[in-house]
């Protein structure tokens, strides 16, 4: 078992000595989930910030006299499911903030393919959330897995999560990366399960370990471990890994958890002003990497799916629209408007306020949602009001 030092006593949760003096500030940048639990409620805002915007957000909590003693990536979906926003936010963090300690929270999907440039960083450390080690188990946590573009059968998705984690550990720690293990408890579940998990993430050279119980929702199967439970299971992985102190005595120097609204235009709060088809605009282009809903970042697409009316009205899914390549500055949103000229609005999970002023100049709308697309491009075509706020 190894434990580097100067992280763990320099982390609020890590160290009692350090949680009085050093708060945490979690930048909500990451768009896109690749796993959903069966239960457990997320305490993590949904609004979701661009990289700039996330930095604007940091600096704001600085100038009020906030100490933050470090800077992470956790939410509001999975921080390497889009690597692109989470890097380019702690790139920008890191340039701004120099000394500033940086950490990343990941499921460990795509984790090894950003271990070389979470490292760069140098992070503080990276957390994987390891629940289970055994996929029969696994299967019974989560409602869906979704690895790549499309969701999984449960036994298939959970055997690749197990192994991402596994590997990730490993590769983050050849990267010279510290790997905080979080693992949560599901009574009945995977409480009898805990040691298993604690001798396997050890073996893979993780440094520390945090047991939780499960935050439950109202209308939850599940119940919340008992304290007894919870002291049981930390005297068990104790022998095989360095504990984190007990989940009631963190949490409490999380800073800036007020997190301001995006200068985005949100597609439900502005109903009222939405924008609708014309005869010369009468698409609407959306931003999904699964189709299912809108789940990606405007800067982050790499196509975008239009859809129009068909003969009777109803919209339908046109066809597919590959995105300008990355970078050019203004001369990317300009191709963008040109590519999406017969479309009235482009629908994305975030974007930057550059970005749509060019965009609107063009007459392209940039709308901000996370629904369900079929529910919200009925809707900006006169249909029902789409239901919104999915947990990430």
């Amino acid at each position: 078992m190894t434990k580097s030092a100067s992280s763990v006593e320099n982390h609020p949760c890590f160290a009692p000595n350090a949680r009085s003096s050093i708060g945490r500030l979690h930048l909500p940048v990451a768009p896109k989930t690749t796993t959903r639990l069966m239960s457990g409620a997320s305490d993590m805002p949904k609004k979701v910030l661009a990289p700039e915007e996330a930095l604007a957000y940091l600096d704001h909590v600085l100038a009020q006299g906030t100490h933050v003693g470090i800077v992470g990536v956790t939410g509001p979906g999975e921080p390497l499911a889009v690597p692109e926003a989470t890097l380019k936010t702690l790139q920008e963090v890191r340039k701004a903030h120099p000394d500033m300690p940086l950490t990343v929270s990941t499921n460990g999907l795509g984790a090894a393919e950003c271990s070389k440039d979470l490292a760069k960083l140098g992070l503080s450390h990276v957390t994987v959330e390891v629940h289970a080690v055994a996929p029969e188990i696994a299967e019974k946590i989560y409602a869906w897995i979704r690895p790549g573009t499309h969701t999984l059968p449960k036994q298939e998705a959970a055997h690749l999560l197990l192994n991402a984690q596994a590997e990730a550990i490993t590769v983050l720690k050849k990267a010279g990366l510290t790997v905080k293990v979080n693992t949560t408890i599901f009574p009945g579940i995977n409480d009898e399960h805990v040691e298993e998990i604690a001798r396997s993430v050890a073996a893979l050279g993780a440094d520390i370990m945090s047991v939780t119980p499960v935050v439950s929702n109202p209308d939850d199967s599940i119940s919340a471990p008992s304290k007894e439970l919870m002291k049981k299971l930390a005297r068990i992985a104790a022998k095989h890994m360095a504990l984190m102190p007990e989940w009631g005595n963190c949490g409490k120097d999380l800073v800036g958890s007020n997190v301001p609204e995006s200068k985005c235009e949100d597609a439900f709060t502005s109903a009222a002003t939405l924008p609708r088809p014309t005869p010369e605009r009468p698409n609407v282009a959306v931003a999904s990497v699964g189709g299912m809903e809108v789940d990606i970042h405007l800067g982050h697409a790499a196509c975008f799916l239009v859809y129009g009316p068909r003969e009777d009205g109803l919209p339908v899914l046109l066809e597919t629209r590959a995105a300008p390549e990355s970078g050019h500055g203004d001369d990317r949103w300009n191709e963008l408007a040109e590519i999406l000229g017969d479309c009235f609005a482009v629908l994305v999970t975030s974007a930057g306020e550059r970005p749509r002023q060019v965009l609107g100049n063009s007459g392209l709308r940039v709308l901000i949602t996370d629904c369900d697309v079929a529910g919200v491009v009925d809707n900006l075509f006169g249909g029902k009001k789409p239901g919104c706020g999915r947990q990430s």
